[in-house]
């Protein structure tokens, strides 16, 4: 299986399908489908039925896109890069393709 360059809380860019262009967080990756939940991003409108702690009604709920989807944005200066790995201190950091900055 391929090494994942991207993981939970990243702010991402969709490059493709019926949200491209749209920004959001990644809530969860699946790794086993190799797929991404961006906030925001491939919403579904689901009926909900009512319980004790909630009460019922029609709720958008996001689901997963292809990880292939998405992009990583830079965070110096907020566009879709891609991303490599660097060995600093004896240690793997993300680093941007686009600029060579350091990825938290």
């Amino acid at each position: 299986m391929n090494r994942w360059r991207i993981k939970k809380g990243d702010a991402v860019q969709v490059i493709a399908g019926k949200d491209r262009g749209v920004r959001g967080e990644i809530l969860s990756v699946l790794r086993e489908e190799r797929r991404v939940i961006v906030k925001g991003v491939n919403l579904c409108v689901k009926h909900q039925k009512p319980s004790v702690n909630s009460p019922g009604g029609i709720v958008k709920v996001e689901r997963s896109i292809h990880a292939s989807n998405v992009m990583l944005l830079d965070s110096s200066d907020d566009k879709p890069t891609r991303v490599g790995v660097k060995i600093e201190n004896e240690k793997k950091v993300r680093v941007s393709r686009r600029t060579g900055s350091v990825i938290g």
